[in-house]
């Protein structure tokens, strides 16, 4: 798509044209659903959290200055409605106890390929809350720490040592999971 087209419904969108938003919302809906439903893995909820979403950036959207791209400033909207939405059914673990340090484990690392995708995110749904979260936003979403640390308002560390937690849990699973299938 052309930047400056998007550019030109974002400044539409800033005075409430609902046709400029319609085409905003059409360009992002099905990337900004997959996102949801990643974190809340049922259809219905994902579709309503994306929905409030959105409705929360047009309400917001003057506060859009172009730093970032307008996807990824929608993710981020995106993504706290859906940790919101986690808090409020209270499916957050216990809170990560910051004064054992970890070492960082970001050393990029390879899945056997028998290993369909539908696995992959089975195992990554069986995390603890905090580590999956942690691992969907670093992994899955592309965020790195400080973003992961902002998002989830934890530090850099909690991030650094959740994913640690994320990744070899999650290799343990997969591991298991190769030899039941």
């Amino acid at each position: 798509m052309d930047n400056n087209f998007q550019m030109h419904l974002i400044e539409k969108c800033k005075n409430n044209d609902s046709l400029a938003q319609m085409q905003l919302y059409d360009l992002y809906c099905k990337a900004m659903f997959n996102t949801a439903y990643n974190f809340i893995k049922d259809d219905d909820i994902a579709q309503d959290v994306m929905q409030e979403a959105f409705i929360k950036a047009f309400r917001k959207i003057e506060t859009y200055t172009g730093e970032a791209t307008f996807g990824a400033w929608l993710k981020r909207i995106v993504i706290n409605q859906c940790l919101d939405w986690l808090k409020k059914k209270k499916l957050a673990t216990v809170e990560l106890n910051e004064d054992v340090s970890y070492l960082p484990n970001d050393e990029p690392w390879e899945v056997d390929n028998k290993i369909s995708l539908a696995v992959i995110y089975k195992c990554i749904e069986s995390l603890p809350q905090k580590c999956k979260n942690v691992v969907k936003l670093y992994l899955l979403e592309g965020y790195d720490h400080q973003e992961v640390a902002q998002i989830l308002e934890i530090s850099e560390v909690a991030s650094r040592s959740q994913l640690s937690r994320g990744k070899s849990k999650l290799k343990e699973l997969l591991i298991h999971e190769n030899y039941e299938s």
